[in-house]
């Protein structure tokens, strides 16, 4: 299942910001962008040591946190991954960024991917003129994201537009047309760096 509560707890158990801003700590503990090199509770200072097994673990929750999806979608796009000929763990966080949800997101339609992923569901977004309402749909690279014409009012989505200070450089923005597009696939150094995929791999080729 996909988790659906406060992203604030979820990333503080994780000590990763799920925003990639550290915005969801603020007002919650702790203050923005720091971390705390234990989990929360009473007895959060007195974990032990990760495991091998429980790093790998973690890693691959906080990247499927980060894209919102349930563990299910998340295996079957690493799975599709590692039947690709390029590397298994950049082709991985490729397509998870390719997603329709997320790239609505990075054009700033919306503040964050849950956010984005309604607009999705909604059916207020266009790919190429037509109407997709799955957020998991991949696009390709000269793809275009629209607002539908009677969605381009919505008030979230201008409040959204007005608060984007900038975009990844793999996406153009028009904020006037309210559309934009995926001009290239993005590499593997405009992703989080906080992510080690290597360990992702580790973890489901014990599956596999």
């Amino acid at each position: 299942m996909r988790y659906t509560g406060p992203k604030w707890k979820r990333a503080r158990r994780l000590n990763y910001s799920l925003l990639g801003t550290g915005e969801e700590f603020s007002g919650h503990t702790l203050k923005k962008g720091d971390k705390r090199e234990y989990a929360p509770g009473q007895h959060g200072a007195d974990k032990k040591k990760l495991s091998e097994y429980g790093k790998q673990l973690a890693e691959k929750q906080k990247l499927r946190d980060t894209y919102g999806i349930s563990e299910r979608q998340f295996r079957r796009l690493f799975l599709i991954a590692s039947n690709s000929k390029e590397v298994t763990g950049t082709k991985f966080m490729t397509i998870l960024e390719t997603r329709l949800d997320n790239l609505v997101y990075r054009l700033g339609f919306a503040t964050t991917r849950r956010a984005a992923r309604q607009l999705v569901n909604h059916k207020h977004i266009q790919v190429n003129g037509k109407t997709i309402d799955i957020p998991s749909y991949i696009c390709n690279v000269g793809d275009v994201i629209a607002l539908r014409e009677n969605s381009k009012d919505l008030v979230v989505v201008k409040a959204a537009l007005d608060a984007q200070t900038s975009t990844v450089p793999y996406v153009e923005v028009d904020k006037e047309k309210k559309s934009g597009k995926l001009v290239r696939l993005p590499e593997r150094s405009e992703l989080t760096k906080d992510i080690d995929e290597s360990l992702i791999v580790e973890f489901y080729n014990r599956l596999l």
